[in-house]
């Protein structure tokens, strides 16, 4: 499913198409999705985009009278039409803009979420996240005091939305494997400096993937239909039984809360 970064390539890819232009009406061909897609954006009508934002994985559509909150859930795409093509069996919404282009959105699966809310601080979906892990307020400082509460195993601990948003199954197998931490690791064994590194990494991670474009494993595509290319820079994520590129061991796998993790025995020594 589009994680993180795969998120923010999207924000990137429709905001300048978005911001300043207006909604002239939205098109809704099936509105059971995940939730039923808010009535309120079923009426949109002349309304003037502000901003668009991301909390998450969510995308944060800014109008005037409210905001739209669009997740992809897990095979949603955004794409900028510019002009009204022939939808097709899964294109489930269009925004029709003033200047003639067209968001449209696709999800085969139909997990992802378009909802209305009049104010940020009372939406039900985003009131119980964590910190945004590009944030100043997620660090080494905020990490530790954190796993020291928890006596779990690090790599689906990292993965909780309360902890920290956005750090989804790959790039929580990535910066561990950064890091030479196991995923099997128990939370409140996590040291400062360990904590630091994880930190960085997960920054760094999260970023390099950003740059570029996110990873497109199966369903991901950019707003402008390419894919992203971040999968050719992967050390362990889907690398079962092949060679660790850092040391020549064979890259491991095993199940943690219904999710595959993979890690280099090696590189990744168990305390």
């Amino acid at each position: 499913m589009p994680e993180l970064p795969e998120v923010e390539t999207s924000r990137r890819g429709i905001e300048p198409h978005l911001v300043g232009n207006s909604i002239q009406y939205a098109v809704v061909r099936n509105s059971r999705l995940r939730w039923p897609v808010s009535e309120q954006i079923k009426s949109l009508s002349d309304e003037i985009i502000l901003s668009v934002q991301r909390r998450a994985k969510y995308l944060l559509i800014e109008l005037k009278t409210g905001w739209i909150i669009i997740h992809l859930g897990m095979s949603g795409s955004l794409r900028i039409l510019t002009e009204e093509l022939p939808e097709e069996k899964h294109d489930h919404v269009d925004l029709i803009l003033r200047d003639g282009k067209v968001l449209r959105y696709t999800d085969p699966r139909r997990f992802g979420a378009w909802l209305w809310c009049d104010d940020l601080n009372t939406s039900s979906v985003l009131s119980h996240l964590g910190p945004e892990p590009l944030s100043d307020e997620f660090n080494a400082q905020y990490l530790f005091e954190q796993a020291s509460k928890r006596k779990i195993a690090i790599k689906p601990w990292l993965m909780d939305n309360k902890v920290v948003v956005g750090v989804g199954n790959i790039y929580a197998n990535e910066a561990l494997f950064a890091t030479g931490i196991s995923p099997e690791k128990i939370t409140n064994t996590l040291t400062l400096n360990q904590s630091s590194a994880l930190v960085e990494q997960i920054k760094k991670v999260l970023q390099r993937s950003i740059e570029q474009g996110g990873t497109t494993l199966k369903d991901f595509l950019q707003s402008d239909g390419k894919p992203g290319y971040f999968a050719q820079q992967l050390y362990v994520y889907g690398k079962k039984g092949e060679p660790c590129a850092v040391c020549g061991t064979l890259i491991q796998s095993i199940k943690q809360g219904q999710r595959s993790t993979f890690y280099c025995p090696q590189c990744q020594k168990a305390d």
